[in-house]
């Protein structure tokens, strides 16, 4: 699809201004409460910068440091969504915070990076069922498998950068594949699932570092 060829939209979300297409997600207003939670999460931890993996339009990550001011970085495989990330940041006079690095999560992550929240929105559609959402780009919503092989990317890279104290919002499709991460968090150190929010478009699991 050519880039003169798709419709740019925007939406509210928040306090903020969206601006996408349909190469990226459409955002989900529920997922306004993964920003509030996030910013809860930063006024009550410890020092250090936000990481949002997975950011589409960019709007998670910017809504959560509009609320509680932190540098941002948002890590996203498409170039489209870096694109936007960056027009959105502009928009709501938040570019000085944020920095976007495209490209895969291992890829881009530098071992000396350590952020003190991670919020994360990875694909978590099985892809077998990937069908049922034709108006998704399959980018955004191919989890493989069993769902759950970009989340647990997500999950290693809150292992590997997360401060002492640190917190992940990772956002999942059900509590089942809630359980699944909360089973296997165990077994990158010492990263827990602590807690489960449950919403209508999906769910919001804190991992947090001991």
């Amino acid at each position: 699809m050519s880039e003169e060829s798709v419709a740019e939209r925007s939406m509210t979300y928040g306090s903020l201004e969206i601006r996408y297409d349909d190469r990226v997600l459409r955002p989900r207003p529920w997922t306004t409460a993964q920003s509030l939670w996030g910013a809860e999460l930063l006024r009550g931890g410890p020092a250090g910068p936000v990481l949002e993996l997975c950011c589409g339009a960019g709007q998670i990550g910017l809504l959560t440091v509009a609320h509680e001011p932190r540098p941002l970085v948002c890590v996203d495989l498409n170039p489209v969504a870096g694109h936007f990330t960056r027009r959105n940041a502009v928009s709501a006079g938040l570019s000085e915070l944020v920095e976007i690095r495209e490209g895969a999560i291992t890829q881009v992550l530098r071992a000396q990076d350590r952020f003190a929240l991670v919020l994360a929105d990875p694909p978590w559609v099985r892809r077998s069922e990937t069908d049922r959402f034709p108006e998704d780009p399959l980018v955004a919503i191919d989890g493989g498998d069993d769902g759950l092989s970009v989340a647990w990317e997500c999950v290693a890279a809150a292992a590997g950068h997360l401060v002492p104290g640190g917190s992940a919002l990772l956002q999942l499709g059900s509590t089942a594949q809630a359980d699944a991460i909360a089973a296997g968090a165990p077994s990158y150190g010492d990263l827990h699932v602590t807690e489960v929010r449950a919403y209508d478009g999906g769910v919001v699991a804190l991992l947090r570092r001991d």
